[in-house]
């Protein structure tokens, strides 16, 4: 079993729209109204959206490839690229997600140890995420990684307003 992440970059952008809107859609479409579901999809993964995402200088895309598939994605944010105003010292978290084939396996774990990477390498005090209030497992994913729910904020699933939790990690 080999195990890679890698950068992603401009050239990626289909696989990236691809994995973002199959693992979102396997992650909350259960849960959401297809109508929802899709205008959510609709906008979030639009490909000029995405190109803006991947030449923004503070935000990072890494897929991550088991046996030479794609098995997942991360997104990072710092400074102002952040969706939330959390400060030069924190590195957000906004997206890691496994395809539900390759859940299972710590891939989500390996994912998160690269943006741990990524923040002690710049310097930051705190890594941060918004989780949606009923997705338990991921909640309890990030809760054996240490993190500790310090707030809410909305996140609009088409005209559903939900509620995300405001999780945060010191680093140390």
């Amino acid at each position: 079993m080999t195990v890679e992440i890698r950068p992603c970059e401009a050239r990626d952008l289909e696989a990236l729209r691809k994995i973002s809107i199959d693992t979102f859609r396997e992650t909350f479409g259960a849960q959401n109204s297809l109508e929802n579901l899709n205008a959510y999809l609709e906008k979030a993964f639009e490909p000029d959206r995405l190109i803006a995402e991947l030449a923004h200088p503070q935000s990072r895309f890494f897929f991550i490839e088991k046996d030479g598939k794609t098995a997942g994605y991360l997104k990072v944010n710092t400074g102002n690229a952040q969706s939330e105003a959390m400060g030069d010292d924190s590195l957000e978290v906004e997206r890691i997600y496994i395809s539900e084939r390759f859940q299972k396996q710590g891939l989500g774990k390996v994912l998160f140890n690269r943006a741990l990477e990524l923040a002690i390498q710049e310097g930051k005090q705190k890594i941060w995420l918004g989780v949606w209030e009923e997705n338990k497992n991921a909640i309890a994913f990030y809760q054996k990684l240490g993190f500790i729910r310090t707030g809410t904020h909305s996140f609009f699933m088409g005209d559903d307003e939900q509620t995300d939790l405001i999780m945060e990690k010191e680093i140390r």
